[in-house]
């Protein structure tokens, strides 16, 4: 009994000193930006997320600092990935937008207006928001229907009836919406162009003249990709995407020039 509880107490002091150590590190990282040391924060911030896990406000700290270092692509990047797991991060939500009219990329894809809204609605919220939500509607529900079996009024039992209907129809939309949030979170299909212009190819290889370029990519883009493949053997391995843009234009691009949010 009293080695286990010896060896709970070592973890916990373990779990507080790599804690302390990873503050220890975030704060560093905050002086460094405060100096305008962006590299050297960027590299703290990173060593943070190594060390306690990655999270939406070190995304959003990384993007920061590379928008000071006017690596417009890298900012993009991780300030996608900091709403990616906090929809409501509204600092990384404002300076995405920011980023984005500054160099003028559409990296939200090709939906109409209306999709994109509804979307952008569903998604602002985290899974465990619309889980939640779920849960309560469907207590609501539970409760209309045991005022439809067990009350005597005629006007309670289709306030039972009607409203427990609407309220199902609202459970299984938010719970939808649930799934949805979760699979975006979860999602590797899409990336962001990172060097400052890539030209993507009819095939899986570097154009070898004007007939297999495709067409130009800059900086910040968001793609989606379709496939992969693997081309080339040892040192001349390289990986190609299979990418579709916002305005449905499809083509390959070699690995080193996107990122996966």
């Amino acid at each position: 009994m009293m080695s286990r509880r010896l060896l709970y107490a070592l973890v916990l002091i373990m779990t507080g000193i790599m804690a302390a150590g990873a503050q220890d590190v975030i704060k560093s990282a905050n002086a460094a930006y405060e100096k305008d040391q962006y590299d050297r924060a960027i590299e703290l911030y990173n060593q943070a997320a190594r060390e306690q896990g990655t999270s939406s406000e070190l995304y959003y700290n990384i993007g920061n600092a590379n928008y000071r270092l006017g690596n417009m692509g890298e900012a993009i990047l991780y300030y996608e990935r900091a709403l990616k797991l906090n929809p409501a991060n509204s600092d990384a939500r404002t300076n995405l937008e920011f980023v984005k009219e500054k160099i003028n990329v559409d990296v939200d894809g090709g939906d109409s207006y209306f999709t994109g809204k509804i979307m952008r609605m569903i998604t602002g919220q985290s899974s465990n928001t619309w889980a939640t939500i779920s849960v309560v509607l469907f207590l609501i529900f539970v409760a209309s229907l045991l005022i439809y079996i067990f009350m005597d009024s005629i006007m309670l039992r289709k306030i039972g009836f009607f409203g427990g209907g609407v309220v199902l129809l609202m459970f299984i939309g938010t719970l939808s919406f649930a799934f949805v949030c979760r699979n975006h979170t979860v999602s590797t299909e899409y990336a962001i162009v990172t060097v400052p212009s890539s030209t993507l190819s009819t095939s899986p290889r570097v154009p070898k003249d004007k007939t297999e370029e495709a067409f130009l990519l800059n900086e910040g883009y968001k793609v989606q990709i379709v496939d992969s493949v693997k081309t080339g053997e040892g040192e001349n391995a390289r990986m190609w995407y299979d990418v579709t843009t916002a305005d449905g234009h499809r083509a390959w691009i070699k690995q080193g020039d996107i990122e996966i949010i």
